[in-house]
């Protein structure tokens, strides 16, 4: 209860503030947003004013501008694991799904991006793909890894003599 006081109240703040302000809230607070038009004109803004979208309850707009962002650039780890996130509060599990897929394909030794991808899995009723998705999440919190660093990996270009 508490805490929806709190975002209705940063809700007020920030209609407030982009009313308010002679330069607009999108100058003040987002840089590389243009003023009149209030449009993000950064992956970084864009990003930032999606997750704005979150934190007030409007997550249909967040889910749209998530998904600008990965097209802007689909390598971007935040975008698609924001965007799994945003998904699968909008009750879209499959999709949450395939975007923490994309998550943990780019970033395999996150364990953020494998514990929300078992939370997608468990909200779809894929328990076993949920509990294989958790366990990598904790040989992670252990320290561990799912994928080795490719430099540990490669053979030593040392020659050893017996």
């Amino acid at each position: 209860m508490r805490a929806n006081r709190k975002m209705a109240r940063a809700a007020r703040v920030v209609s407030a503030l982009s009313k308010e302000s002679s330069r607009g809230f999108y100058n003040v607070f987002m840089p590389g947003t243009e003023p009149e038009s209030g449009e993000p004109t950064t992956l970084s803004a864009l990003f930032d004013e999606a997750s704005g979208d979150i934190a007030v309850g409007e997550l249909e707009a967040a889910v749209e501008k998530y998904r600008r962002c990965i097209e802007i650039d689909p390598l971007f780890f935040d975008g698609w694991h924001a965007l799994g996130m945003a998904l699968m509060k909008t009750g879209c599990f499959p999709e949450a799904i395939e975007a923490g897929l994309r998550a943990t394909e780019l970033k395999p030794n996150d364990q953020l991006a494998w514990s929300s991808l078992s939370m997608f899995y468990v909200r779809n009723h894929q328990i076993a793909e949920a509990e294989s998705a958790g366990v990598k999440a904790r040989i992670l919190s252990w320290g561990g890894k799912i994928v080795k660093d490719e430099s540990t990996d490669a053979p030593s270009t040392e020659s050893v003599t017996l």
